[in-house]
């Protein structure tokens, strides 16, 4: 799994390409400690995310949990298979997509 991320005074863009799975999931756990100190906007780009599973979803919600608190989260760009997985697991009722 490819991240890349762009930081924009308190803005934060986290674009994923690839599988955001169990062997993927720590990597972007240890991107997302600390940078989210100060952060008012996350949006993570989903347009070339492949696969999330329930390792994935954690990332996720620990990410929304520490935003409900200093700003806002949005998924972009979710691909019908990944809205289907939010879908299924009420994650898309927790999580703002666009």
């Amino acid at each position: 799994m490819t991240i890349n991320k762009i930081k924009e005074n308190d803005s934060l863009m986290i674009a994923l390409e690839g599988r955001l799975d169990t062997l993927t999931a720590p990597k972007l756990d240890a991107e997302i400690q600390g940078a989210l100190d100060g952060i008012k906007s996350l949006v993570f780009d989903f347009e070339k995310l492949a696969y999330i599973s329930s390792a994935g979803l954690r990332i996720l919600l620990a990410a929304q949990k520490i935003m409900n608190k200093q700003g806002t989260m949005v998924i972009r760009n979710a691909g019908p298979e990944i809205r289907e997985i939010f879908d299924v697991t009420g994650f898309s009722d927790i999580l703002t997509l666009e």
